[in-house]
């Protein structure tokens, strides 16, 4: 291995060490193992749980308002109620749904959020990573409502598996970082993870990304994998993991930041007060 080499996998491996100590705990449509997805009263209690930042999905409606949803409909969310689809519906007529309850009669009434609200439930020194479940057309409305918020650049990042989105977001809101999405496939039980780690890099270049949100699956991904997703300057974030276990593994691995639905719970899995 040549000197310059070497010294470049030092930095990796001492970066790798650094990251483990500052792990992100990023909250999972807020805390969702305890409340409704999507919802503020999610996002709420992932604060009063802790959590380093949430994460949120979104969608424009028809009017061209931004929602956090994580389902192009509202069936699953919204049971025994007019099944709406988000896409096609003004904010108004998903106002009407009730999107708490199916969780727990306490949380009767939580109504489909916008950006703008959830956004306004982050504190200082927190962060939010926005999910586009949808198409670049949302992002010229994404744009003024980022920058009207009263949260800081740092604080944001923009996530999304569509990488034309991911490419679009680095071009027009170059002040935020933006990750690209990916989970990985097997055609039989036998055959090689989809994609390959060539593909990934080869995406997250010609999307200009910042970094992998990696689905956390540990036999499609292992130290090599993310070495080489962190030596080509990319930053590696695992989601969704609620095992202690697999947290610990992803933070040994350098991941920047592990996503959640048990924000509190990993955290303190991480900390070493939660029995594996």
């Amino acid at each position: 291995m040549k000197l310059i080499e070497c010294f470049l996998l030092l930095i990796l491996i001492t970066s790798a060490a650094s990251v483990a100590d500052a792990q992100l705990i990023v909250a999972h449509r807020g805390a969702s193992y305890d409340a409704p997805e999507n919802t503020l009263a999610a996002f709420r209690l992932a604060w009063d749980q802790n959590a380093d930042a949430i994460e949120g999905d979104f969608y424009l409606t028809r009017d061209r308002q931004i929602v956090c949803i994580h389902d192009k409909t509202t069936k699953r969310v919204a049971p025994n109620q007019p099944d709406r689809n988000v896409a096609e519906s003004t904010l108004d007529e998903l106002r009407t749904l009730d999107v708490g309850s199916w969780k727990s009669a306490r949380f009767t009434n939580e109504r489909v959020p916008t950006l703008t609200e959830v956004l306004a439930t982050v504190p200082e020194g927190r962060q939010i990573f926005v999910e586009i479940k949808c198409g670049p057309e949302i992002l010229p409305v994404l744009k003024p409502q980022l920058a009207a918020s009263a949260l800081k650049p740092e604080q944001i990042t923009i996530i999304c598996f569509n990488e034309a989105v991911v490419t679009e977001a680095r071009k027009t809101m170059p002040q935020y970082r933006a990750n690209w999405l990916t989970s990985y496939r097997q055609k039989t039980k036998t055959s090689p993870w989809a994609p390959s780690i060539e593909d990934v890099l080869k995406n997250l270049r010609r999307a200009k990304a910042n970094g992998l949100g990696s689905n956390a699956n540990l036999r499609a991904i292992d130290l090599p994998f993310v070495e080489k997703v962190r030596y080509a300057g990319f930053g590696f974030h695992a989601w969704t993991v609620n095992d202690p276990q697999a947290a610990r593994t992803f933070r040994s691995l350098g991941a920047e930041s592990i996503t959640t639905d048990r924000p509190a719970f990993i955290r303190e899995a991480l900390d070493g007060t939660q029995s594996p």
